[in-house]
């Protein structure tokens, strides 16, 4: 082998032991590990059962801290009592609820007993409604106060559950201390963008006194009002939401009235579980 192609066979030889020892040492270096998810705080969770005496039937619900304000959630549409859990909006509320700051109280529907229960004349559905009601106020309460005692009540719900907890917040203001209403409803009697009328042209008296929106224009008690008034209310409604307007107009009722609120337009329909978590954090 000539001088010049030994040198070459050198070179190339140096060359391959430099390159297998970077390879080699790209293959030492260890992987990134992704981020680890924050661990969630631990907090108080009860379970509760009993015979609804107003209802007649086996009511359910969850409660979750210890201590500090009480928040009183109503479920959506035939939701159940752990659909906020579900739906990972307790754990927005989780650092509040482990230091003591809130302790929630989420309830089951009867709304297919009462609203959606197309079977029954409208006169039952809304008669339901109302012995809803009276369990909330008289079996609900109760427990609450016996818990959690002299703490102030926030009334909260998301899509029909908003009518709901807007509904027996603006009914009973000396109750409760605040409001909060996502994606709300608070008139069932109209057909409003494709939803419709849950009375079928039904009206009476009881219907009109458990329709925020018909009977806070014509509200005149100075005591009931003034409880309004020192409620914090907060209303969300995404701009693309079929209720956007039915919400501006009922913000117009509010401030017609003198009763201090926000009203909160967001972006898109916002009326699904990834809003609703966004807005517990920003409102609760």
């Amino acid at each position: 082998m000539s001088t010049t192609a030994k040198a070459t066979r050198a070179k190339t030889i140096t060359r391959d032991k430099r390159s297998a020892h970077k390879t080699s040492a790209m293959k030492k270096q260890p992987k990134a590990k992704a981020p680890a998810a924050p661990e969630l705080r631990e907090i108080h969770r009860e379970y509760h059962k009993w015979h609804s005496p107003r209802l007649e039937r086996e009511m359910e619900l969850l409660v979750f801290g210890h201590s500090g304000t009480k928040v009183l959630m109503f479920p959506t549409a035939g939701g159940t009592f752990y659909q906020y859990e579900d739906l990972r909006i307790i754990d927005r509320l989780r650092d509040k609820i482990a230091d003591g700051h809130l302790q929630v109280y989420c309830l089951d529907s009867i709304d297919g007993e009462s609203f959606y229960c197309w079977w029954a004349e409208p006169r039952g559905r809304i008669e339901r409604h109302m012995k809803y009601e009276q369990y909330v106020l008289e079996e609900v309460f109760p427990l609450m106060e016996y818990k959690n005692p002299g703490t102030p009540v926030i009334s909260f719900g998301c899509s029909l559950g908003a009518y709901h907890a807007t509904n027996i917040a603006l009914r009973h203001p000396h109750l409760f201390c605040k409001l909060c209403s996502f994606s709300g409803r608070f008139d069932l009697t109209t057909h409003m963008n494709g939803f419709r009328d849950l009375f079928d042209g039904y009206y009476d008296q009881d219907i009109y006194y458990h329709t925020p929106a018909h009977f806070i224009p014509n509200l005149r008690d100075h005591d009931i009002l003034e409880a309004m008034r020192r409620m914090d209310i907060q209303i969300v409604i995404g701009r693309d939401d079929a209720f956007y307007r039915h919400n501006v107009d009922f913000s117009t009722s509010l401030r017609r009235k003198g009763i201090p609120h926000n009203l909160h337009t967001w972006n898109e329909e916002a009326h699904r579980g990834y809003y609703w978590r966004r807005m517990t954090s920003a409102y609760v």
